[in-house]
């Protein structure tokens, strides 16, 4: 399909409202005043202005079948957001040729709790917001829902943010395989342990650097959460290395949630748990993504159903009081009945933490390069069942975010016990404080509030970051540099 600019520079909205309706598609874009295309499937998007009037409309060629809407306002009068004017023709002209109709309306973006937030904060009350979010978005009443309530649960965590306070990020780049749906910059243990001793050691005085510039800029350690690829690809003592090396450089006193995702049952041993947990481990994840091996062995996990029960059992003995579950709704090989199914035995465990995420093709994914069957997944049933197990069964919408490529336009959702919200989630998705990130593919975000953000990327890949770390911590520099001009 071909998206024809005219009057007009909006092509990432656009684009984003053409993805709710066709999936997994690169998109050809011209500029033109003329909506002739050879293409049989185009949309024509034009802002045109006279002295009083702009006139804005979309002509869409799809299916065989072609659609106009248009809407003619006057000129300053109000402050007409020309881009969600035509975003929300483009998705109307859509709805009425597919009977589609998204539940997330035109909001494209990956945070729309954080819109929320910000009209919370300015006063907005709950009808107000719901107004906003229908009328302005055309959202769903499903989807204000979980926004709001999302929103509502994160409020009082995020009204008492300390500002000074920041959390810090550490990237384990290796996994033991890569799953067929993954898109995260990672190594298979194979190609890449011989990386690892070097790595740990770069990371390790990443850390004391990082942390000595923390002490001279009188920043709080808040949270530390350990991500991937999978940690417990590391052997205990190597993992042990990173922590105490964390521990020894760090003001650890004011530290509320010390997160490593375990991630993989296969990963998962009785001596990493328990060297985790005696250096200051408070949560954990252990994700089974599903409990039907049919659907494991097509993403390309290695473990089996029993090593997730095992794993999960050995954490609760160790001694975790908060275990957070990862599930996938929409995997290749799964139904309704066997996603219902992993919902019900998870739900029996009784973590504290329960994601659900939808799939989301990447285009960096194995699962990318096959058929688009995975499509046609009844996802929108599957979450719709996880969302009315969970919270009959007392969990809460704690963050929330999007995707791009995400199955059925949907969701990821993180679900929490009462007094179990993981910290660390929430300021990263709705961007309210600083994340400093150590290790390969490790992003910082740099947060001034309200508005003011910055980032500082590491090398992507374990062999560049070994070898060019002297130039990576000279980008640390940037950190000083912020906080300088904020003060």
């Amino acid at each position: 399909m071909t998206l024809i600019l005219s009057g007009n520079d909006y092509k990432y909205e656009l684009e984003g409202v053409l993805k709710l309706f066709i999936p997994a598609t690169l998109f050809n874009h011209v500029y033109s005043d003329s909506f002739y295309c050879e293409d049989d499937e185009s949309v024509f998007a034009r802002v045109r202005e006279t002295k009083n009037t702009v006139l804005m409309y979309v002509i869409c060629r799809y299916k065989g079948r072609c659609v106009r809407k248009g809407l003619l306002v006057r000129k300053n009068e109000g402050d007409t957001d020309r881009e969600l004017c035509l975003s929300k023709l483009l998705y109307k002209a859509l709805s009425e040729i597919t009977g589609i109709v998204p539940k997330w309306g035109v909001l494209t973006g990956i945070r729309p709790v954080k819109r929320v937030n910000r009209w919370l904060s300015e006063g907005c009350g709950k009808d107000e917001i719901y107004n906003r979010l229908r009328n302005d978005y055309l959202c769903s009443k499903e989807k204000c829902d979980i926004a709001y309530s999302t929103a509502m649960t994160q409020k009082q965590i995020l009204d008492g943010l300390d500002k000074k306070s920041f959390s810090l990020y550490v990237s384990i780049p290796f996994c033991p395989t890569r799953c067929s749906y993954c898109s995260f910059i990672s190594q298979t243990l194979d190609s890449g342990r011989k990386l690892i001793p070097e790595y740990i050691d770069k990371m390790c005085r990443e850390i004391r650097y990082t942390a000595l510039m923390t002490k001279e800029l009188g920043l709080t350690l808040d949270t530390v959460y350990f991500g991937g690829g999978t940690p417990t690809s590391f052997e205990a003592e190597q993992l042990g290395t990173i922590m105490k090396t964390i521990e020894h450089s760090f003001d650890m006193s004011n530290v509320r949630e010390y997160t490593v995702e375990a991630g993989r049952p296969d990963t998962i041993t009785e001596d990493k748990l328990r060297t985790i947990r005696a250096n200051g481990c408070t949560r954990i994840s252990i994700n089974p993504q599903s409990l039907e091996p049919a659907v494991l062995e097509a993403i390309g996990r290695s473990h089996s159903v029993r090593q997730f029960y095992d794993s999960f059992e050995l954490a609760r003995k160790i001694g975790f009081e908060c275990i957070n579950t990862d599930v996938i709704a929409g995997l290749p090989n799964d139904t309704p009945e066997t996603f219902r199914n992993t919902i019900d035995k998870l739900n029996e465990l009784s973590p504290e933490n329960f994601t659900v995420h939808t799939l989301s093709i990447k285009r960096a994914a194995v699962l990318n390069r096959g058929d688009k069957e995975v499509l046609k997944n009844p996802t929108d049933e599957m979450v719709e069942y996880a969302t009315e197990v969970l919270s009959r069964s007392g969990y809460q919408p704690y963050y929330l975010y999007r995707q791009k490529n995400m199955v059925g336009n949907l969701e990821n959702i993180g679900w929490s016990k009462k007094g179990f919200e993981s910290l660390y989630n929430i300021y990263i998705m709705e961007e309210v404080q600083t994340i400093l990130a150590m290790g390969a593919g490790a992003s910082t975000k740099l947060v001034d509030h309200p508005e003011r953000l910055e980032r500082v990327f590491n090398y992507k890949f374990p062999l560049e970051y070994n070898k060019h770390f002297d130039l990576m911590i000279e980008r640390k520099q940037q950190i000083k540099d912020f906080y300088t001009e904020q003060s």
